[in-house]
Order: structure tokens, then sequence, then C-alpha cells
């Protein structure tokens, strides 16, 4: 008698395009596993990352506005499960994998840090080999979650969220929808939040932008994933003028937000803040504990403390630098 599991996979096998990445197919883990009755390998992946540790520190990690008071600004959690949206039409759009594309889209941010981008920057200049949120989202999977034992995913989720940002293009398809749909979520809901919090009007967007792409977030999303649809085949891929209006969009963008000092003020103080983190820890190993203390056992204390600090949502961090900078009150 088939398997749950053993039908879904002939379904894959009937209903998904040639080009797609089917389970059965999969590279397999790097520590190999019985199979599962009712799930495929990627479904299991996108179950692992959603009950991971990591995945829950999401919602108290900057997007794009440090430590947004307002509960509607986007946090990395909720940016995450726009990209996943986003990456599973498209992928159902063009008959690939959406398990597997999804289990990529939850795990993409995985390793990213406190304050955003703004702490990836710091902890770069911190760490002797550098440091990407990408790869550290590969090790968070590989070698911190689970104790230290990792989620073991199987190769095809570990590349496509290696390659999600920048550099060598994912290996499968699914990868590469992400790769886009990352694109999509971020420049849209970064707009929408700017003009959540007054940094820009929706007025500002230049004209031909508005015409071509759309006058809303949801005409602007419409018009970039239908573009990826209609012009995909061996890449995932927009037209050229699509793309072209994107790059106009991103370029307004990092002139009118990222760059603007009334959104970007407060990042000035991430440098000390991660940094002081880090020196302390890396001067007090006794007090790095579970898969931390694992880390400093085979990897040293320079990636144990690097791992420990990247981990931590914003409040925390700013929890933690309180207690080792700001004086206690005297109590008798």
């Amino acid at each position: 008698m088939q398997t749950v599991r053993e039908r879904t996979e002939r379904i894959e096998v009937d209903t998904l395009s040639k080009k797609a990445t089917l389970s059965i197919n999969s590279k397999g883990r790097e520590r190999e596993e019985p199979q599962c009755d009712l799930r495929t390998v990627f479904q299991r992946d996108r179950d692992r990352v959603i009950h991971c540790k990591a995945f829950r520190r999401l919602k108290h990690k900057t997007q794009v506005f440090l430590a947004p008071e307002s509960d509607h600004y986007r946090t990395r959690l909720t940016h995450t499960l726009e990209v996943s949206q986003i990456a599973r039409t498209i992928a159902r759009s063009l008959r690939l994998n959406e398990d597997l594309t999804e289990a990529i889209a939850l795990g993409h941010d995985l390793g990213h840090t406190p304050f955003g981008h703004a702490g990836e920057r710091a902890l770069a200049k911190i760490s002797s080999s550098g440091f990407t949120h990408f790869e550290q989202s590969v090790r968070v999977c590989r070698f911190l979650e689970r104790e230290g034992r990792g989620l073991n995913l199987t190769e095809e989720v570990l590349d496509g969220i290696l390659h999600h940002t920048r550099g060598e293009q994912p290996h499968t398809l699914e990868g590469q929808i992400v790769r886009a749909a990352d694109k999509i979520a971020y420049i849209n809901h970064d707009i929408d939040d700017a003009v959540r919090a007054g940094i820009i009007n929706a007025k500002d967007i230049p004209d031909d932008i508005i015409k071509f792409l759309g006058d809303s977030k949801s005409a602007r999303i419409n018009s970039m994933v239908t573009a990826v649809i209609n012009n995909s085949g061996d890449t995932i891929k927009m037209d050229s003028e699509t793309e072209g209006y994107f790059d106009k969009l991103h370029d307004f963008l990092f002139s009118a937000v990222y760059t603007n000092p009334k959104a970007k003020g407060e990042e000035s103080k991430v440098d000390g803040i991660l940094t002081t983190l880090y020196a302390h820890f890396a001067a007090h190993p006794e007090k790095l504990c579970g898969e931390y203390a694992a880390v400093l056992e085979r990897e040293g204390i320079e990636r144990a403390a690097l791992d420990y600090v990247s981990g931590m949502t914003d409040h925390y961090a700013i929890t933690v630098f309180s207690d080792i900078c700001i004086p206690k009150c005297w109590e008798v």
C-alpha cells in the first residue's frame, strides 16, 4: 500500500513541470534519515524551519526601521511571510515545486542579525573572516539549531538559502524564485512602511514608475510577479523593461529611505552596541551555553561569540547591552 508521501511524490511527477525539482530526486541530507510516511523531504524541511527557535526570533528583528514602536511596521518575520506568499504564487503558476520554494523562503533569513542590515554590517567589521546573513542562515540550519545538531535540511533548501540574495544563482528554479520574491517583497513593503512612518509620501514616487508598475503596493507586486511568470523559462527573470523600472524604484528608495537620516539616524548606535556585546562574550566565554558552548569547543571563541550575538533579537541585544554598560542602582 502506498504511503501518503508516495502518493504526493506521484502527484508531483504527474503534474509538475519537467523543469521542477521533484522530491524523489532530492540530493538528500548531510545525515541520512528514514523517510516520513506523510511528508516529502521538502515538506519536512518547511516544517523544521517553522518550528525552529531562529524562526520565532525573527518577529523581534528589524526589517528596515530600527525597533519600531508601532505594531504595523514589518519585522524580519513578516517580511519572510510576504516573501513566502509571493514565491509560492510564482512557483504554482510555473508548475514548479511549491513545497521546496516555501521551505527556502521561510528559511532564507534565519541567520539575520539584530537591527537588520546595520547589524550585519557591524558584525562584518567585527569578524576577521567577515559576516553575511545568508551564510549565517546556513550555519543556523546546519550547526546551531536543535542544541547544535542542526535541522539537517536537504541540499536543495540549503543551496536556495545560501544564494537567495547575491552572487551565484541558486541551482534550482525554486531557489531562483525565492531570490526574485525577496526583491519584490522588500522593495514594496519598505515603501509602504516609509509612507506609514512619514519618511516619504506615496506621491513622491516618480510618475513614470507609477504609470508602468502601478499606483499601489498590490498593483506593483502584481506587475512584478506577472512579469516573472510571463518571462521565466530556463531561468527565473522579469522582462528587461520591468526590470528597468524595478531598478529605478530601488534607486528612488535608496536615496529617499535607505540613506535618509530621519529613517536611519539611530543606526549609528548599532556598531557600538554589537561591538560591546561581542567583546563582552569573547572575554567571558563561560557565559555562553548550549549550542554556543559546543561552537566554542569546536571552532573557538570568535565564532561562538559571533553566533551568539548575531542570533539576538533587537530587544534582547539592547537589554543585555544595558545590563553590561549601565550601572545598577545601589540597594541597601
